[in-house]
């Protein structure tokens, strides 16, 4: 390690290479792309898609005083608070 940077590498496919040739500095470029990819993540299965038995259980208790629900602006899926 140098520094307060750790080289790590990654396979790229020929089309994903294509794709990144006209990026300047392909490194920056990785780096925000990772972070905004971590952002995203659901807090609840850190990005697997995939729920334990516990957080099934933890979810069934949060779904009773919540619904899920597709916004009419954005059509996006998102929690609503029934709690009020």
């Amino acid at each position: 390690m140098r520094g307060d940077y750790e080289v790590i590498t990654f396979k790229a496919d020929r089309e994903l290479l294509e794709e990144m040739k006209g990026i300047a500095n392909r490194s920056a470029f990785i780096r925000q792309a990772i972070l905004a990819a971590l952002d995203s993540t659901c807090p609840v299965c850190s990005g697997t898609g995939v729920l334990t038995p516990s957080q099934q259980n933890h979810l069934s208790d949060f779904m009773q005083h919540h619904r899920i629900e597709k916004c009419d602006t954005c059509s996006e899926i998102h929690l609503v608070c029934e709690a009020q």
